[in-house]
């Protein structure tokens, strides 16, 4: 194993041990001072609690590095296949600890926070993110696919208002509900079109064909998977922005009914 190869593996490792911490020691200290609701919540939605607060913190982390590389790595944008992969190996292992760590709380507190759903997209991201780590092959589309992150702090900050008490129909919920919707769709479905043109840009090249066959289908059938998941999230989205945006218009016209029947 090269020196590079080590030094993924220690980021890869010191991620998983971290986001472990963070888990076990940091958001519960940190959650019991900032919001005092955190201590009235039963055992296992204190545990999900945890597990949002850590998965929010690395996907600005691995968000925004994310971003970084898209916009000023030539080396990937020029060969999204075979790139220089340095700063993507750096971000995948950040992710692939917390990926792992993810994994490991999810089987061990499967009554609070199991989700099979969850459990594919962990595992159908660590398979293809191993060609990633390990042949330093296809590194602008994995990038790619952490653009994805900029939506989880919405999607978790939904369910911290919904355990604190918040009424769907309150400002804060309605303005963290547009905003879910909206990062959503930009960075998991609106990109689509992008991500599968620069794919089959390549497809047939000799860079194309450098890639072995299972890794191919790695590629594929992992972007394949982790869209239609996307797909279904969005649509599930989309639906709840609706009805509570249906609700708060209904309360908004009952109060200005009654206002005037007064």
């Amino acid at each position: 194993m090269d020196l590079f190869s080590q030094l993924i593996l220690v980021i890869s490792v010191t991620s998983f041990l971290s986001f472990q911490w963070l888990f076990h020691r940091v958001s519960p200290w940190v959650s019991t001072r900032v919001s005092p609701g955190f201590l009235r919540l039963a055992d296992k939605q204190k545990v999900e609690w945890n597990s949002r607060t850590v998965s929010t913190l690395h996907a600005l982390v691995v968000g925004l590095f994310c971003l970084y590389i898209l916009l000023f790595d030539d080396a990937i944008n020029e060969d999204p296949v075979w790139g220089d992969p340095t700063l993507v190996k750096i971000n995948v292992g950040v992710t692939t600890g917390y990926l792992i760590s993810d994994l490991l709380l999810i089987f061990y507190y499967w009554k609070a926070i199991g989700d099979k759903f969850f459990v594919v997209h962990h595992l159908a991201a660590l398979y293809a993110y191993y060609y990633v780590l390990g042949h330093g092959m296809l590194p602008y589309f994995a990038n790619f696919r952490l653009l994805a992150e900029f939506s989880t702090p919405c999607v978790n900050q939904r369910w911290f208002f919904e355990v604190l008490g918040y009424s769907k129909s309150s400002r804060p919920n309605i303005a963290n509900g547009m905003a879910m919707a909206v990062v959503f769709f930009l960075v998991r479905i609106a990109v689509m079109p992008l991500y599968y043109s620069r794919m089959w840009f390549v497809y047939g090249t000799e860079a194309f064909y450098r890639v072995p066959p299972e890794g191919r289908a790695a590629w594929i059938i992992s972007s394949i998977c982790l869209d239609v998941m996307n797909v279904m999230w969005m649509h599930k989205i989309a639906r709840g922005c609706y009805k509570v945006m249906r609700s708060a218009r209904r309360h908004k016209v009952g109060t200005q009914e009654n206002g005037k029947a007064e």
